[in-house]
């Protein structure tokens, strides 16, 4: 019986792994452009899963399609790139959308002559039979446009001859060719765009199957390998003198053997709630020297989160612990997934206090974390007074931000509290804070503690009073446990009250992350 050969060529659903591929593609395709950033590929990817397409040939990724949902007001009324995309995080996808709005197709040069851009083209007009749209728009490059302009004097009137066949453009001609309907030219779509001079053409592609969207079955906006209702619980951590970490390590398993009896799908506890380790040998320290004591003991805390996480099945918010980087002190947050995977958060931005007693450093990452319940946020404590930190985890595509905080009096907790209530209100997404509450004299910067934890929800008719899906008693070690709809979230952010996610202004403002050490480009160009 003679074997089956497997296909070359397969497209298929982009994933988070294929990141560093698909960066490389965009590069080989656009050398003189600016490439994405991961963070800006984890937003597609994240924000629309089934949208974003890759080519692989031979199992190296040569291709990459990127798609977003939207409204047929917006996509036939002018734009540009920048506004209708989300700044390229593709934050702007509407699960209500009329159409599929393509804004990028790219294929590795060295794999061109085989078809692939027919393929994707193929499989994104599948995709919008699939999905019950409309049809497909995108606005195209002219590449050749700046070359030939003097002879026609207009965009409209170089399009015109690429349409009648004159003269051949090499990505407008293909479009074309491939059955797409010139609505028009759209000018400052792409301002760094120099061949095309800023202009794109304006195409639609009709479903032909197209129903109403009330009788399509399957509806595949709806991110089936995720649950619709996730189970957060939050820990309020009682600070007191322990004897050994073998204690330590008795009271966090009974919080995570209790909130997996219960079912939660994350359990989070607060800010550096570790500190009572330097309890063990009860010695009066002083700030700097507590701080380095308590570093050392990160192998172990790790081997522990790690450990009880895929023990008791559970995603656990492991608060932070102050940990070495190089030369640097730095305040990390860690989680760990069901499957002991670890991920790391630093906290950016260090307190006055931090930085004065601890010569704490900040950190300059800050990713979303893919989960089996959708991607989630952290930020330590301070850092959710910085909207912007958030906003650039919602472009990534977030709908869980967990707050492990740490204050002392009432006011230091009230500006986390208050901070929390304002992300979910900006980013239409839920928060979890876990802090510390109780005493641990002889222990510098950090012997009082006032927390009242809570889970917290957009302000809207669809979630809890007040915004506030569970609370804690102010001062008291407890647990707070609240279930949150992913669905209702969703279903707010384009059908709400308020549409903040929606209705962001994105020719005006957005967030650009700059690490340190990195230089700065120009601003990207796409078609």
């Amino acid at each position: 019986m003679p074997s089956q050969s497997r296909s070359r060529l397969i497209v298929r659903t982009a994933n988070l792994s294929d990141i560093p591929a698909i960066n490389r593609v965009v590069q080989r395709t656009y050398p003189n452009l600016d490439d994405y950033t991961f963070d800006e590929l984890r937003g597609q990817i994240n924000n629309f899963p089934e949208g974003q397409l890759v080519a692989v040939y031979e199992d190296v990724v040569v291709g990459y399609c990127a798609t977003l949902c939207l409204p047929e007001d917006q996509v036939m009324r002018p734009h540009t790139w920048a506004r209708i995309t989300g700044n390229g995080y593709g934050s702007t996808h509407d699960i209500d959308g009329d159409y599929l709005y393509g804004y990028e197709i790219c294929v590795d040069p060295e794999a061109r002559g085989l078809r692939i851009g027919q393929s994707l083209y193929r499989e994104r007009e599948a995709l919008c039979m699939k999905l019950g749209l409309k049809g497909i728009v995108f606005s195209g490059r002219l590449p050749g446009l700046k070359r030939r302009y003097k002879k026609y004097g207009s965009a409209e009137a170089y399009v015109e001859a690429v349409q009648n066949k004159e003269i051949r453009d090499s990505v407008l001609s293909f479009q074309l060719n491939q059955g797409y309907e010139l609505l028009g030219v759209m000018p400052n779509y792409l301002p760094p765009d120099e061949a095309s001079m800023g202009y794109g053409a304006h195409l639609l592609w009709r479903n032909p199957e197209y129903k109403y969207r009330e009788d399509v079955v399957g509806d595949s906006h709806v991110h089936l390998q995720r649950p619709a209702t996730v189970r957060i619980a939050t820990i309020q951590y009682g600070q007191r003198a322990i004897d050994s970490f073998d204690e330590f390590a008795q009271i966090v398993t009974y919080f995570v053997q209790e909130t997996a009896d219960a079912k939660a799908d994350f359990v989070v506890f607060p800010e550096l709630f570790t500190v009572q380790l330097l309890s063990i040998k009860n010695e009066e320290l002083r700030h700097r020297a507590a701080i380095q004591r308590l570093a050392d003991f990160v192998d172990e805390f790790r081997e522990l989160m790690a450990s009880l996480a895929v023990k008791f099945n559970i995603n656990i918010i492991a608060g932070s612990h102050p940990t070495r980087v190089g030369d640097d002190l730095q305040n990390i947050g860690y989680i760990y997934l069901r499957d002991g995977s670890e991920y790391q958060q630093p906290k950016i931005h260090p307190t006055p206090g931090e930085r004065h007693y601890w010569n704490i450093v900040g950190g300059d990452s800050l990713n979303a974390i893919e989960t089996d319940c959708g991607p989630i946020g952290v930020l330590v404590c301070y850092d959710s007074e910085f909207p912007e930190l958030c906003r650039h985890l919602a472009d990534q595509g977030i709908n869980m931000l967990f707050v492990p905080y740490s204050t002392e009096d009432r006011n230091g907790h009230l500006r986390v509290r208050y901070s929390a209530h304002a992300r979910a209100v900006e980013n239409q997404i839920y928060v979890a804070t876990a802090g510390n509450v109780g005493n641990l004299p002889r222990i510098h910067a950090m012997d009082l503690h006032y927390g009242q934890s809570a889970i917290i929800t957009p302000c809207d008719f669809a979630f809890a009073r007040d915004g506030v899906a569970a609370d804690t008693t102010p001062n008291v070690e407890m647990v707070a446990i609240a279930d949150v709809r992913l669905d209702v979230l969703q279903d707010a952010r384009t059908t709400g009250s308020v549409q903040n996610m929606l209705d962001r202004r994105h020719d005006l403002y957005h967030v650009q992350w700059m690490p340190r050490r990195r230089a700065v480009k120009a601003p990207r160009s796409r078609r």
